[in-house]
């Protein structure tokens, strides 16, 4: 399988560019850092309104983007001032393997609120039983251990983890040209990317055809008028949550679509093609997709637009509408 050996050396690139690098890194890690934490601690402080089945996905996004932050941009922005990467093979394989576990993690989760916005849309009935916090809790426990496979596979010798583009940061080893390299650069891309893409689009090409149909039938099926209009009520609620979802999952994908390009450009043998800005700025892109999912569930999430308790998100968002 792949070598665990590499040599680290510096980019041949001017200091200020690095500098720059470095800076942006740290301001987007900090924008990360702060907005996950806001609304991490909503979630803490305001738990009886906001702790359901389907917001302990937005949670674990929130605790993936944030650890994503934490992790990677201060290490990348020390080495950008040293101008090399400067913590060794262990601080390597450290550094690429939370950058891999949280962003892999981050993309499950957004494939797991896609199915389940799919499954109690598009069969709102049969979703009851599997909607309870304990399910949702017992999926974000699966996608955390396949994150976990895909991540300590090159530490195991299934490719390996080795500095990138400006040799300020870390990430798996998709240049070399080399069986164990490629074949993990295209299963990884395959099943934490491109797959999981498609099932997303396909629940959200489905979810306006067949959910408009099945929540019409539910309605008209059950009873009293007041029974018909909490449960149009509450599929609207359904159909926001749907939208804000799409809105983030776009987002992500806008953000990762750049370096899966890049790396498989790097897959098909064309490696020595890419330059240090063009392997180090799609990552940059990568990373700041940790900063979007709070700012758009704080503005259009209507558990925190319209929750009376929820001044902490009030605060520090100008479209709050208070109650």
């Amino acid at each position: 399988m792949g070598t665990r050996h590499h040599t680290v050396t510096k980019a041949e690139v001017p200091d200020h560019i690095l500098y720059i690098t470095g800076t942006c890194v740290l301001i987007i890690g900090s924008i990360g850092v702060i907005g996950n934490l806001l609304v991490l601690y909503a979630f803490y402080r305001y738990r009886n309104s906001l702790r359901t089945p389907p917001n302990y996905f937005i949670m674990n996004l929130a605790v993936s983007d944030f650890l994503m932050s934490a992790s990677q941009a201060p290490i990348c922005f020390i080495n950008s001032l040293h101008k090399e990467w400067i913590l060794g093979e262990i601080g390597c394989d450290l550094y690429a393997f939370c950058g891999a576990l949280f962003g892999i993690t981050s993309m499950m989760t957004l494939l797991a609120i896609s199915i389940d916005r799919y499954l109690v849309i598009t069969k709102p009935l049969q979703s009851m039983r599997w909607t309870s916090k304990k399910h949702t809790s017992q999926i974000i426990v699966i996608v955390w251990l396949y994150s976990l496979g895909w991540s300590v596979a090159p530490l195991l010798g299934w490719s390996s983890y080795v500095p990138e583009g400006l040799m300020i940061s870390c990430t798996w080893d998709y240049v070399t040209y080399s069986p164990a390299n490629r074949s993990y650069t295209m299963m990884l891309c395959c099943c934490v990317f491109f797959i999981p893409l498609v099932i997303i689009f396909h629940c959200y090409l489905f979810i306006p055809r067949e959910g408009k149909t099945m929540n019409k039938s539910v309605i008209q099926q059950n009873g009293s008028y007041g029974r018909k209009s909490y449960l149009s009520h509450s599929m609207k609620n359904e159909w926001k949550l749907a939208k804000i979802a799409f809105v983030v999952i776009v987002v992500f994908v806008l953000s990762w679509s750049p370096y899966a390009c890049v790396t498989m450009i790097a897959w098909a043998g064309h490696g020595n093609t890419l330059t240090p800005y063009s392997k180090s700025v799609p990552a940059v892109i990568a990373k700041a997709s940790a900063i979007y999912n709070p700012i758009i569930y704080a503005i259009i999430h209507p558990r925190y637009r319209y929750s009376k308790h929820s001044t902490i998100v009030c605060q520090y968002t100008y479209k709050c509408i208070h109650s």
